[in-house]
C-alpha cells in the first residue's frame, strides 16, 4: 500500500494525505491592483480537499517585485480582502493552503515596477519574457540592487507573510527556485556581488536566510516553506557547484524547523515527467541533509508520486498541470481513475475557459 494517501504533519498541521497543489501562475487576478476576485476563489475551493495541501500562486510583495501581469499582490488591504475569499472557500472544505512570497527581480518590465528598472543582486546579460499589457514583450535593462537597499526587500517578505497571516492563509512559502530573485542571489551564474551577499556561498544565501527569518518572526518557523531549484536553469540561471551550494542552503535551513522545504526536481522542457531513465534525483540529495518534511514536485505521473513517497526521498508530491485540468486530483489518483487533459493554451491568462470549467470525476461521469 502506498504512503501517498496516508496521513502526514508539516509543522503544526495534520493533512490526511500527500498530494500538493503545486503553486501555479495563472494570471487571473483582478486589475488593476492584482487582487485577487471571485473567479480565483471559485478556482482554489473547487481544488481544495479535507485535510489536503494547497500552495497558492507566486504572489508579489511590492509593485517593484511585479513581472507577470494579471499576478496577484499580496502588498496592500485590497489584496488582503481578495485573499480572505480564497482562504475562506478552501477552508470551508477542511483544506490547508499557504502562500508563496515572491520578488520576480530581475525578470520584469519598466510596466510593472511603477517605470524604474528592474532589480537583481548583478547586471548580467540573460534573456528572457514577462508579460504586461502588450502581451509576452522582452524584459528591461535592470540594475543592481545597493547594499543599502536590501533590508527593505527584506521587510517587504515580513509585511507580506503578515498581510497573509491577516487574509486567513495557514502558512506561507518562499519563492526561492525558477530564477527569480532569492535564487538570482542564490546562485553565482546571476549574483558576482563582492559584499556580504556575494561571493561565497555563505554570502550568497544571506538573502534568503533573513527573508525566511523574517516570515518566521511572524508566524513562527514551523508555518513556513522553502521552494528551491536545485537543478533549475530556466531564466539562464546556474550555479558553478549546485550540490554545494543547495547541500548549505538545506543545512542551514533547519535551524527554522520549517514546515517543509520544496524541491523542484529536474526536467526536460516541455515533458510531462522527469527524463526517462533518470530518477528525480535533487530531493534524495537534500534529505540526506534537511530534517524536515519534504516536497517534491517536477512533473510527477501517478506511479512516481507514489515511487518518491514510498522510497522516503519525499513526504508529499506537489501537482502543477494535471491539478488546473483535475480539481477532484487526489481522488483521481487515490482510486486510479482517469486524468481529464490540460489545456495548455488556458494557462496563462483568460477567464473561466480552461480555470474553473473542469468538473471533478463524478461531475463528469453525471454529464456523460
Amino acid at each position: 500500500m502506498t504512503k501517498l494517501y496516508t496521513p502526514v504533519t508539516i509543522g503544526p498541521i495534520a493533512l490526511t494525505h500527500r498530494v500538493v497543489q503545486a503553486p501555479l501562475t495563472r494570471l487571473r487576478s483582478e486589475q488593476p491592483g492584482d487582487i485577487p476576485g471571485n473567479l480565483m476563489a471559485t478556482h482554489y475551493g473547487q481544488r481544495a480537499s479535507k485535510g489536503g495541501l494547497q500552495i497558492a500562486e507566486a504572489t508579489t510583495v511590492s509593485i517593484h517585485g511585479r513581472g507577470y501581469l494579471g499576478a496577484p499582490g499580496i502588498y496592500s488591504a485590497d489584496q488582503v480582502t481578495g485573499w480572505r475569499k480564497v482562504t475562506k472557500a478552501v477552508h470551508a472544505k477542511g483544506g490547508k493552503i499557504f502562500l508563496q512570497l515572491w520578488h520576480v527581480g530581475r525578470q520584469s518590465h519598466v510596466e510593472m515596477t511603477g517605470g524604474v528598472p528592474p532589480v537583481a543582486p548583478s547586471v548580467m546579460p540573460f534573456e528572457q519574457v514577462v508579460v504586461t499589457s502588450d502581451g509576452w514583450v522582452p524584459v528591461s535593462p535592470h540594475r543592481a540592487l545597493a547594499l543599502s537597499e536590501i533590508p527593505a526587500i527584506v521587510e517587504e517578505f515580513r509585511s507580506g507573510a503578515q498581510r497573509a497571516k491577516d487574509a486567513g492563509f495557514d502558512g506561507v512559502e518562499i519563492h526561492g527556485a525558477n530564477g527569480y530573485l532569492i535564487d538570482q542571489f542564490l546562485q553565482d551564474g546571476s549574483n558576482t556581488r563582492t559584499d556580504i551577499y556575494g561571493g561565497p556561498i555563505e554570502n550568497r544565501a544571506r538573502l534568503l536566510l533573513e527573508v525566511v527569518e523574517a516570515a518566521a518572526s511572524v508566524w513562527g518557523g514551523d508555518r513556513v516553506g522553502v521552494r528551491l531549484g536545485p537543478s533549475g536553469t530556466w531564466a539562464s540561471m546556474s550555479d558553478s557547484d549546485p550540490d554545494a551550494t543547495f547541500g548549505y542552503v538545506a543545512e542551514q535551513l533547519n535551524r527554522f524547523g520549517l514546515a517543509y522545504l520544496h524541491i523542484v526536481e529536474p526536467r526536460i522542457v516541455g515533458a510531462e515527467a522527469p527524463v526517462e531513465g533518470k530518477p528525480p534525483v535533487a530531493a534524495a540529495q537534500i534529505r540526506a541533509i534537511f530534517n524536515g518534511p519534504i516536497i517534491a514536485a517536477g512533473g510527477f505521473d501517478r506511479d512516481g508520486a507514489q515511487r518518491i513517497v514510498d522510497s522516503g526521498d519525499a513526504d508529499l508530491v506537489a501537482f502543477g498541470r494535471h491539478f488546473s485540468s483535475n480539481p477532484d486530483l487526489p481522488e483521481r489518483l487515490r482510486r486510479d481513475l482517469p486524468l481529464a487533459p490540460y489545456d495548455r493554451d488556458t494557462f496563462w491568462g483568460g477567464d473561466h475557459r480552461g480555470y474553473t470549467d473542469f468538473p471533478a470525476f463524478e461531475e463528469q461521469a453525471e454529464l456523460a
